[in-house]
């Protein structure tokens, strides 16, 4: 462990119990740099979690954030991210760790564990199946930028204080870095659901339906047969993921 759009595309995912019919949407975050050593194997489970699906009973969602303090330790990370830096520096405050560290794997916002651990990813997935989750219906469209997004979320959990924010990101598969200094110099890494943007916009209300629309850009560079649009709502101080949900966008018209 280190320290240191398309067509229009309607999915619709609810959840009530590991026994439903529909598989309940869990959130693995990744947490993660091509700087650091330990870091492939954790990229690798979570690769491999998403491809496999092996969790009866879950649909397992991943963001791959690349952070960016490893920056200036001999290879700076094409897709690492001050944004995504600043929050997992907010998860090391709400799970009270010293410092944050890579490779780090958050479990729809409830737990943490070192991301390469994959028995720990499976029994955290099982227990996350079995809290509480709404639904989350994600409608995408071409736009002069890029895509856009409106995401509508339903029967969340109760908030109490808390406030809940809706968060949109936009993810990349198959993406393969030939590192050539640093601590993973000569190696060549891939990366599955790597995330290119994410943006909070807007907030699910509590007692009810709630919907809120973005304009997401799309850089050229980005393949937009791999890219998948991923929203979720989460609670504002306490973390947790209330609702999620994912969906390609391969059928893209430009």
């Amino acid at each position: 462990m280190r320290r240191i759009l398309l067509a229009a595309v309607v999915v619709a995912l609810g959840l009530c119990s590991p026994r439903a019919a529909s598989p309940v949407p869990v959130l693995l975050e990744l947490f993660t740099s091509e700087g650091c050593s330990d870091c492939p194997p954790a990229d690798a489970v979570l690769e491999k979690l998403i491809a496999g699906q092996p969790i009866a009973g879950a649909e397992v969602i991943g963001l791959g954030q690349h952070v960016d303090y490893w920056d200036q330790l001999g290879w700076k990370d094409r897709f690492s991210s001050a944004a995504l830096t600043n929050r997992q520096h907010i998860y090391g405050a709400t799970f009270a760790l010293e410092s944050v560290y890579t490779p780090q794997m958050v479990v729809d916002g409830r737990a943490q564990f070192v991301g390469s651990d994959g028995g720990a990813a499976r029994k955290a997935i099982e227990r996350a199946i079995n809290a509480p989750h709404g639904i989350v219906a994600i409608a995408a469209e071409p736009s002069a930028r890029g895509v856009s997004v409106m995401v509508t979320a339903s029967k969340l959990p109760p908030l109490g204080r808390d406030r809940a924010d809706v968060v949109v990101a936009i993810t990349e598969d198959h993406l393969r870095s030939n590192v050539t200094h640093g601590e993973n110099h000569g190696r060549t890494l891939t990366h599955a659901a790597v995330v290119r943007s994410m943006t909070t916009i807007g907030e699910a209300a509590g007692d009810g339906p709630s919907s809120a629309r973005a304009e997401i850009a799309i850089a050229p560079d980005w393949q937009r047969d791999q890219l998948k649009v991923v929203a979720f709502v989460q609670q504002r101080r306490g973390r947790a993921i209330l609702a999620s949900a994912s969906a390609p966008l391969q059928n893209a018209r430009r």
